[in-house]
């Protein structure tokens, strides 16, 4: 395992130091808020230079050049992308400045814990509510008239849709599935099925299907769900959630915006349900009221991720550390399941 050097965090009364530049295209403006890209998160790379225009957040210089490692105000690091023996981390000293900041959206079940990152970061950005910076898929009051967009069009529509790729046995929601195909006809789509799908595709798909089962690859959570269930809302069609329990997925959804597997004793019940529901216009439309008051707000990865960072150690300035993150985030999930 590559040597983590540990490194003196700054005292209270110490203000942060003023480090200004010559104004160009290649290099910050005097004053820009710094935050480097230790990766691309996945490898996926934006245009840097979008956090004003596209986010209205001004002051931020994002940048992957290692020339300005030592500049800058902050380093995002996606955990997925982290080595197991942590090898491709900074290994220079850290400014006594700068943030390190843990940038993670999967649920701990599905997640590498690593030895050595306890004491390592100062800013978490995560989905939960508790994390220095909360970044998710949310419901927000409409701002506008869009009635005539209430209820979308339910014609020749296909009734069960799923696009899946991560496919494993073991899983609740594979379990779920072989069961609850045996009463329903469901279109299945993605890599596991033979039919993968780009986002073209995708979108078409959740336009073209009644229901979609949102069926998340690990059953506990905590503040946990993904584009799985906000896409179908996004583009009207009804989730099928499998996943947290209803009560979680009713701190962030209106309870009557989805169907929960739960709400049903078996497999067969649930698609007696959406069968009796497909000859019912009225009633499913029901599913689509939330519509007059709220609207989905989605979150642009990881371009959005960034530029909320910068915002973030852009306007706390004052001395921050984060102690123990596996206990933080692997453990806590002991406490919803």
């Amino acid at each position: 395992m590559v040597f983590i050097k540990e490194f003196l965090q700054p005292h209270f009364n110490i203000l942060p130091i003023v480090r200004t530049f010559t104004a160009s295209e290649d290099k910050p403006l005097e004053n820009s808020t710094i935050l480097f890209l230790w990766f691309w998160p996945f490898g996926r790379k934006f245009d840097l230079n979008s956090c004003s225009s596209t986010f209205n957040i001004d002051g931020c210089y994002l940048t992957a050049d290692k020339e300005l490692y030592s500049k800058a105000d902050g380093v995002l690091i996606n955990h997925r992308d982290i080595k197991s023996d942590l090898s491709n981390l900074p290994t220079k000293p850290r400014p006594f400045f700068q943030k390190w900041i843990w940038m993670h959206l999967e649920s701990p079940q599905n997640t590498r814990r690593l030895d050595g990152l306890e004491n390592l970061f100062n800013v978490t950005l995560n989905y939960r509510r508790d994390a220095d910076i909360v970044l998710r898929e949310q419901f927000m009051i409409k701002t506008e008239d869009t009635e005539d967009k209430l209820f979308p069009q339910v014609l020749d529509k296909k009734l069960v849709c799923w696009v899946v790729s991560n496919w494993n046995e073991q899983f609740e929601r594979v379990k779920y599935y072989n069961e609850f195909k045996k009463h329903i006809n469901i279109s299945a789509f993605g890599r596991h099925f033979g039919k993968a799908v780009n986002d073209a595709q995708y979108k078409e798909i959740l336009t073209t299907c009644k229901f979609y089962l949102s069926f998340e690859n690990t059953a506990a959570h905590y503040d946990y769900m993904t584009e799985k269930l906000f896409n179908p809302l996004t583009l009207g069609s009804v989730p099928v959630a499998l996943g947290a329990q209803r009560y979680i997925y009713e701190r962030f959804v209106p309870k009557d915006a989805f169907i929960h597997v739960k709400d049903f004793s078996s497999p067969q019940k649930l698609a007696e349900h959406l069968l009796s529901l497909d000859k019912n216009v009225e009633e499913y439309k029901k599913y689509f009221q939330w519509r007059k008051n709220f609207e989905v707000k989605l979150v642009n990865y990881p371009e959005e991720h960034a530029c909320r960072a910068c915002q973030y150690i852009r306007t706390k300035k004052d001395y921050q550390v984060f102690r123990n993150l596996n206990k933080w985030y692997w453990d806590a999930i002991k406490d919803e399941t």
